[in-house]
């Protein structure tokens, strides 16, 4: 317990700077942190990062990640008019590889890689969008995340003793994962008082359960994955807290949703 707080505070003072900055900084801090996500979820497969597949597999990540405006620029150069084109040519070069290689890449591989990429890659794209919509919703979704995170952990220990889903993560109550929205919903009230975000309480209310059971969801879809591959963390890059995918894994799916919401679209 004492190495995992170090390390969130380390590790919150190091990345609260650069979300507060925002700009080209906060860009390629979540860029960074997206590649190292996706070098762990490729290793899960024993797929390597520096092989050609893995290559065309990040350069699809990048492509995935990066701001929408970047993004317009990139397709500026290269005429194409959507980055959905790009990765569909990335695609079809993968399938070609399996080809030239006789299946010693499979095709089971090529689709690994690239959900591996949209499932990392999109999350992390709408960070940075809406970080460029206002530090608010970042801070929202971060203050969701931590909490849901949180409540979750402590109530479970405390209260829990019914299994929420043993066998993909049997350390999660049923308490613990109400505890975890129960706490959310308070904090996000707490910010509401202090600055408002939404129109009104029951909206942010009803948005913010919703986020911290998504956010959660995505805790759970994280450890079926590790289960299924047979890993106990993700990576070692965060003592205490395995990898960067065991972080940001309830961030991945909470801020898309979000963004399907339209709270904080462009």
């Amino acid at each position: 317990m004492k190495q995992r707080i170090i390390t969130a505070i380390i590790a919150a003072a190091l990345f609260i700077p650069f979300v507060i900055y925002g700009k080209v900084p906060f860009t390629l801090l979540v860029l960074a942190i997206a590649v190292v996500g996706f070098y762990e979820i490729l290793k899960m497969k024993g797929i390597s990062i520096f092989s050609i597949p893995g290559g065309i597999g990040l350069l699809t990540l990048v492509l995935l990640v990066i701001p929408n405006k970047w993004a317009n620029d990139v397709l500026d150069v290269i005429g194409y008019p959507t980055i959905l084109m790009v990765v569909y040519g990335l695609m079809i070069l993968l399938l070609i590889y399996v080809v030239l290689v006789k299946n010693k890449m499979t095709f089971d591989e090529i689709g690994f890689i690239l959900l591996g990429a949209f499932y990392v890659g999109m999350g992390f794209h709408y960070l940075i969008e809406i970080r460029g919509n206002g530090l608010e919703w970042v801070v929202y979704c971060l203050l969701v995340v931590w909490t849901t995170d949180s409540g979750a952990y402590f109530v479970g220990r405390k209260f829990g003793k019914n299994k929420l889903w043993p066998e993909i993560s049997p350390k999660k109550t049923v308490e613990g994962f109400v505890g975890g929205i129960v706490i959310a919903v308070i904090f996000a009230v707490g910010m509401q008082m202090i600055y408002p975000l939404m129109n009104g309480y029951v909206s942010l209310i009803l948005i913010t359960i919703f986020a911290s059971i998504i956010g959660q969801m995505g805790d759970l879809v994280e450890s079926a994955i590790k289960r299924h591959y047979g890993v106990k963390d993700s990576g070692n890059i965060l003592p205490g807290h395995g990898g960067i995918l065991d972080r940001f894994d309830s961030l991945l799916f909470v801020v898309p949703l979000l963004h399907f919401l339209h709270l904080f679209s462009s």
